[in-house]
């Protein structure tokens, strides 16, 4: 485990290099995981279906740096914009920093180790399903801890 101040812990989200930025995203999966919607209230829940690009197995997606041409409602996590973000899991590194809370064990950052967020359980990696059609979301409702 590290001891020692990090990035993380001594930089705003905003002072990040872009490859700090990066650094954060654990690769758990959940922010790509389809969301719904409810008209009556905007209540906004997680289901598990996966993102077209995401690899449901390393849930890396298939085409990261060009994602916004093959899913253009794919929103970038940019720092300037981060309170927008409302929607990101309670376990997202750049949700819980802007929060004022600390990486968790499992991240890749404090484990040293990148399997450690699927070993820990925090992964998307076998809890989602292939994409299906926007009428069938609300069949996919997940109520995971971790979202």
């Amino acid at each position: 485990m590290n001891k020692g101040k990090n990035f993380w812990e001594t930089k705003k989200l905003s002072e990040m290099t872009p490859e700090e930025w990066e650094a954060l995203c654990d690769g758990c999966g959940k922010c790509c995981l389809e969301k719904y919607v409810f008209e009556e209230d905007n209540t906004l829940v997680f289901t598990n279906i996966a993102c077209r690009l995401l690899n449901r197995k390393t849930c890396r997606c298939r085409h990261y740096a060009d994602r916004s041409r093959y899913v253009p409602e794919c929103t970038p996590i940019r720092p300037e914009k981060i309170k927008d973000y409302y929607w990101l899991p309670k376990t997202c590194a750049y949700r819980l920093l802007n929060e004022g809370k600390p990486l968790p064990e499992w991240h890749p950052l404090i484990s040293g180790a990148p399997e450690s967020v699927r070993l820990a359980g925090m992964s998307a990696a076998g809890r989602c399903v292939s994409p299906k059609p926007e009428e069938e979301f609300q069949n996919y409702i997940v109520e995971w801890d971790d979202l």
